[in-house]
């Protein structure tokens, strides 16, 4: 009688769930843009030909450029397991500074291209102290955020006194409706912040460390990385693209206001999780990001195309994003926000 190898049994066992792993993970990746087609398709069905109209492709192009900006910062943080709440507060900030800096119609200063230097820096300056605080004062993330978030607004509504300042430069009034390939101009400063954080995260070795912090943050301290320095990092570069979303508002509104940073969060937040960003960090990347803000953005424009209401398009997203969040949720089995 012949007699059964357990050790060949288990190992036959641990194979096959290796490969159910993947095939759930490779199913899991191409989710989120079998979803895109699906939106895409069934738009085009309830909206006719006008949804894929050359016109309404760059009225796509256009809304997606700031979201997509914001979203590219809150990924890298999500990515740490952490999460980011001065999206709003940063981005109407860096907006109002630009504004005040430019030539406009309440301020004598007139700085050009340093007026963009000043937004930024200002905003790099803020994702950094929270790095700082949440690191070396042990404030979780998202409480130091939040707290900025506040900050952010007191500066941001202190630079133009109650009196929000209109843009005068002709450059750039004339950027919003400048399109180059016949691609917006503001969508085009959009692609290269993909271009430039998508080198980050696949060709540097901060970009590695991100990954490596996110999945389990005492693996890299042992072999010598400094998680604390990635971490400072990683909200310092997030502040640097709420900032940069914050100047493409104000050339967007053509007006300096705190308003521009109000309620850019959900719709970031949003963009990254129904992506495919694990939210207890460590999966997903800006590649997601891109095709979750797609989905966000074709979702929208196909509900105004179809006249809904306002509120039951803010609810289809909402239930979107639990949707996505109890997905990733349950691929990670740690804390969710450090």
């Amino acid at each position: 009688m012949m007699k059964l190898n357990p050790a060949a049994t288990i190992t036959e066992e641990f194979a096959e769930r290796i490969k159910s792993e993947n095939r759930s993970a490779k199913m899991m990746k191409l989710a989120p843009l079998i979803v895109l087609a699906c939106l895409v398709v069934v738009f085009l069905i309830v909206c006719g030909a006008s949804f894929l109209s050359p016109k309404n492709i760059m009225n796509i192009l256009n809304q997606m450029a700031l979201p997509l900006v914001v979203a590219l910062g809150l990924t890298f943080v999500i990515m740490l397991g952490s999460i980011d709440l001065s999206i709003d507060g940063s981005v109407g900030m860096a907006g109002s500074l630009f504004a005040c800096f430019v030539l406009n119609s309440e301020f004598a200063y007139d700085l050009g291209f340093l007026s963009v230097v000043i937004a930024v820096g200002v905003s790099m300056l803020c994702g950094l102290l929270i790095g700082l605080c949440h690191v070396y004062l042990k404030i979780p993330s998202f409480m130091a955020s939040f707290a900025f978030m506040y900050i952010c607004k007191g500066i941001g509504m202190v630079s133009y006194q109650g009196h929000p300042p209109t843009i005068k430069d002709p450059v750039i009034t004339a950027l919003p409706t400048t399109t180059f390939l016949g691609i917006p101009f503001i969508t085009w400063v959009a692609i290269v912040m993909f271009l430039l954080c998508f080198f980050i995260q696949e060709y540097t070795a901060f970009g590695r460390h991100i990954y490596a912090v996110g999945t389990n943050e005492n693996i890299p301290r042992s072999v010598g990385v400094s998680v604390e320095k990635v971490k400072i990092g990683v909200f310092t570069l997030a502040g640097f693209l709420f900032g940069v979303a914050g100047v493409i508002g104000a050339i967007r509104l053509g007006q300096g206001q705190i308003a521009i940073g109000d309620d850019k969060m959900f719709p970031a937040q949003a963009a990254v999780v129904v992506g495919g960003t694990s939210l207890a960090g460590g999966k997903g990347g800006v590649v997601n990001t891109i095709v979750g803000v797609l989905i966000m953005t074709v979702l929208d424009n196909g509900l105004v195309m179809l006249n809904v209401n306002p509120n039951i398009r803010t609810g289809v997203q909402g239930v979107i994003i639990l949707v996505a969040v109890i997905l990733t949720a349950a691929r990670g089995a740690k804390v969710i926000s450090k």
